[in-house]
Parts: C-alpha cells; sequence; structure tokens
C-alpha cells in the first residue's frame, strides 16, 4: 500500500492567501484612517489658533502675551495672575520657549480669557501645549522661521514627513517648500527649510510653521 501524502490543496492555499490578503488590507487601511485622523487634528491647531489670537484682539485691543494691561483684563480683584507683556504689537520669544517668554505666556493669557483650554499654571508639567503626535505647539514672531511670511507664525513640531504633504494639501498649496506653510528639519544651526537641496523625508520628524 502506497503512503498518503499529506500537505495542503491548491483550494486550502487559495483560501490562506485570501484571508492573509484581506488581514494584511485591513491594516493598511486602518493605518490610513488614523494617519487621517491625525492630520485632521494637526490642522484644526492651525485654525483655531488664529481664531483664538481674534477674538483676544477683539476683546482687549492686544494680543495674548505682548498685552501690557493683562493684569487688568484677566486677574480679579487686583491679583497679580499673570505677567503683563511689553506692548510692541509682537510676540517675542521663540515657538518653542520653555518659560519666561511672550510666546511662552501667550497660552497664558488664552486661558485666562477662556478663550483656550488648559493649565493657566506655567510651572504645570502640562501647561505647554502639544500636537496629536506629541510634538510642541506654539507661536512667535514671523520673518526668522523657516522663512513663512507674515508677522506671526504657528509652528507644530515633530510631525512625520509621511503626515506633512497631506496637512500642506489640506491647508496650503501642497508643497512644503512654498506658500504659507513651510516644513523644516533640525540642523545645527537650527531649523533648516525643505527645499530641493533639503527633501521632504516621509520617515523623519519635522517642524511646520504658517503664517498666523
Amino acid at each position: 500500500m502506497k503512503n498518503a501524502q499529506s500537505g495542503f490543496t491548491l483550494v486550502e492555499i487559495a483560501v490562506v492567501l485570501l484571508i492573509v490578503g484581506l488581514l494584511l488590507g485591513g491594516v493598511m487601511k486602518g493605518q490610513e484612517l488614523i494617519d487621517s485622523a491625525k492630520v485632521k487634528n494637526l490642522a484644526q491647531d492651525f485654525r483655531s489658533i488664529p481664531a483664538m489670537v481674534h477674538a483676544y484682539q477683539d476683546k482687549f485691543r492686544a494680543l495674548p502675551g505682548d498685552d501690557r494691561n493683562a493684569r487688568l483684563h484677566l486677574c480679579s480683584g487686583g491679583a497679580q495672575c499673570t505677567t503683563a507683556g511689553n506692548g510692541n504689537g509682537l510676540i517675542d520669544g521663540g515657538w518653542d520657549d520653555e518659560q519666561g517668554s511672550e510666546s511662552v505666556r501667550f497660552w497664558q493669557h488664552l486661558r485666562l480669557a477662556n478663550l483656550a483650554s488648559g493649565s493657566t499654571d506655567p510651572d504645570d508639567a502640562a501647561f505647554l501645549p502639544r500636537n496629536a503626535v506629541g510634538g510642541r505647539l506654539g507661536v512667535q514672531r514671523g520673518g526668522s522661521v523657516l522663512q513663512v511670511p507674515g508677522s506671526l507664525v504657528v509652528c507644530s513640531g515633530a510631525i512625520p514627513g509621511k503626515l506633512v504633504r497631506q496637512l500642506d494639501i489640506a491647508l496650503d498649496d501642497g508643497n512644503p517648500a512654498t506658500g504659507s506653510l513651510r516644513a523644516g528639519t533640525l540642523g545645527g544651526n537650527g531649523l533648516v527649510a525643505v527645499s530641493a537641496g533639503n527633501p521632504l523625508d516621509e520617515a523623519a520628524s519635522h517642524t511646520v510653521c504658517a503664517s498666523l
């Protein structure tokens, strides 16, 4: 008698391949949905911050962080709940400052005015805002970061390159090297703008800045 050989039939192999294909397709589709949700959250930061600034200006005729009458506007009963700005019409400091500058007080002024959520205590570990991917979110004067035009810019850090182009398509011209929204990578002397000589790397983290 001949021994029967064990193994998979062609039908069984086809079924297994079909199941594997469906699983891989589901995983890829799920990742696309996750990335899309992150891009929407990142884009919302760039849309909501200008609205907050304009609301503060309409209410107090000053920029948050730069408001020289911030204590009068924001503190009740003569309390010293915040530090006033110098009132020069600019938000001094860097978007990723950790403490002390008008760029940091920007968030405190907005929150004390009930225009933004979050802690009003600069010593709170959760005081400095983060974006949907965990990077810093901040505001500073324009003209000195990634050549973004405008008097004020919003910057968001640690954004994966694969999300940068989607974000630029949603908010600007689809090219992170031009327009009102631009991307850069950290170099030896600070941020280096994405360009022909420094192309967008989808596997790397980037900082994205847009005019406010």
